[in-house]
């Protein structure tokens, strides 16, 4: 399996030294011989080394380097007088050391290079690359997207041509084309099955028509069938909105309530309480740990509460917090139950008939673009003046259509539950989470909690990991880990919601337990 990383060890960088010395000193004349057979190119302290892999063997890499001047500024003066305004946009990177090991020139080992190039350097803001291309592989260049900006340079046996790689250029080339397929593991957006995309693709009709309000019935009626909850308020917006128009429901009561919070939208939750002035008290604990019944129940029995506030799935962890336990004790002491089920609801079958109320989106495991969002109660809601007027559920009530709607989107919403008939996308989501679970059982990789549902999971990492979906992502695994709240303590999740989930994991399983190994042994020859 070839597979992409970013150069680190020390095992690594001498390794790149053996095959620069092939390549430019043993093939290409550019450089006088040494007899220890390698060369530490003079701006390796500033490079950034992109390698390609045989699973554990390096055959190929290359060196981007953004500190100036450019080697090629040397030769031919600042490059931005030779440049094309579209190069210009943003920042300029000068990659060097392009090379392979013979025996994997085949095209692909050059194509992932350049991809993962492409990649790195969109991330990183660059609007081109420069490099200096050998004369001997003009075709392969121009396969890649390169284009040259002006006459050859240096020897007769080691003639470059200066030339620049923009993405536009690169998204038009036969390395594009040929560009290994990335697999999502992101929690959001959910990548679009067909009949999905067709929906959203249909003519807008009015929201005001018929045919729109028999739509939004259809919909509401699936959502209260799989809810089992008694009503439904459907919002145009964001679960962000869902649980502001919640909060603001629980304005109106005149009791105090209690905060339960175990990882970011927990706290999230805390935060928009404390915009409502609302009056709670809080139950905090670490992330991804349990709520402690003995403590819940002792808060409940020697305070009076009217309602009780929390997250059901916790996507920052990957928990699912005990619905069946919180429940009995809100019955137990008649507390009114208020549930952020964004990330949970349609991941699992639940019922909300013993809720207050419960919030929900189109996105996340239901599998259609985020915008709508639901808010569920098993009371009737009136309408209440006091309350900004998007978020006054009592005008979404019995079916009312008080503000605009995107027909579009509600047809794609109407088209994705119907994967819940017959309970078949529960079904489908659980035995993938059962895959996640074999490879854990398998010592493969190991999850933060043990208290999971079938959305996403947090995996418990180590030093060794670090920079594991960095690379993962030069060899097309995009993993969720750039949230602040997963960045700042080093985590990173994967997602089961992406439509080509039993694709991407089958191949993304194969290139971890490559990359465990290869670790493993760099750790060893390192120490």
């Amino acid at each position: 399996m070839y597979w992409c990383k970013i150069a680190r060890t020390e095992k690594e960088f001498a390794e790149i030294a053996k095959l620069n010395y092939e390549t430019f000193v043993e093939e290409i004349p550019q450089h006088a011989p040494d007899p220890n057979g390698v060369r530490v190119d003079p701006f390796h302290n500033e490079n950034q080394y992109i390698i390609v892999l045989k699973d554990q063997e390096l055959v190929g890499m290359i060196a981007i380097r953004d500190q100036r001047p450019f080697s090629l500024d040397k030769k031919l003066g600042p490059v931005e007088n030779l440049l094309s305004e579209n190069a210009l946009t943003g920042k300029l990177c000068e990659i060097r050391l392009l090379a392979v090991r013979k025996e994997h020139r085949n095209g692909r080992v050059f194509f992932m290079l350049t991809g993962a190039l492409s990649d790195y350097a969109y991330k990183k803001g660059y609007s081109a690359a420069v490099i200096s291309g050998t004369v001997r592989e003009l075709k392969l260049y121009d396969q890649m997207g390169f284009e040259a900006f002006s006459e050859p340079v240096g020897s007769d046996g080691a003639q470059f041509v200066p030339m620049v790689l923009t993405r536009a250029r690169y998204e038009q080339s036969v390395a594009a084309r040929l560009k290994q397929k990335t697999y999502s593991f992101f929690p959001g957006p959910v990548q679009l099955t067909d009949d999905i995309r067709a929906a959203l693709l249909e003519e807008p009709i009015s929201h005001r028509s018929y045919d729109f309000s028999v739509s939004l019935k259809r919909v509401q009626n699936r959502l209260l069938t799989m809810s089992k909850a008694k009503h439904v308020h459907v919002l145009t917006g964001s679960g962000t909105l869902a649980n502001e128009a919640m909060v603001g429901q629980i304005s109106r009561l005149s009791g105090k309530g209690l905060i339960l919070t175990n990882g970011a939208f927990g706290e999230r939750l805390k935060a928009q309480a404390d915009r409502w002035n609302l009056k709670y008290d809080l139950l905090s604990y670490e992330w991804g740990e349990p709520f402690n019944e003995f403590q819940m129940n002792e808060k409940l029995e020697s305070n009076k509460y009217e309602w009780l506030l929390m997250a059901h799935g916790e996507t920052s962890t990957g928990m699912l917090n005990n619905l069946q336990l919180i429940q009995q004790l809100c019955r137990k002491y008649k507390v009114k139950l208020c549930m952020d089920c964004v990330s949970s609801f349609g991941s699992l079958p639940f019922s909300l008939a013993d809720v207050y109320l419960a919030t929900g989106v189109s996105g996340k495991a239901i599998g259609t673009m985020s915008g709508i969002a639901v808010v569920f109660s098993n009371h009737v809601i009136e309408s209440d003046k006091n309350l900004p007027s998007y978020l006054d559920l009592g005008l979404y009530a019995n079916g009312n259509i008080p503000f605009t709607y995107s027909s579009q989107l509600f047809k794609s919403f109407e088209q994705a539950l119907h994967a819940y008939e017959d309970d078949e996308r529960y079904t489908l989501l659980q035995s993938r989470y059962e895959q996640l679970l074999a490879a854990e059982n398998e010592e493969e990789m190991s999850f933060l909690t043990t208290e999971g549902y079938p959305m996403i999971v947090t995996l418990k990492g180590n030093e060794d990991d670090q920079y594991m979906a960095e690379d993962a992502a030069l060899s097309g695994f995009e993993l969720h880990y750039k949230s602040a709240y997963l960045a700042e303590r080093g985590w990173v999740q994967l997602s089961i919601i992406q439509p080509d989930f039993e694709k991407a994991w089958t191949k993304f399983r194969k290139w971890h337990l490559i990359y465990k190994d290869y670790q493993k042994k760099q750790q060893h020859i390192y120490s």
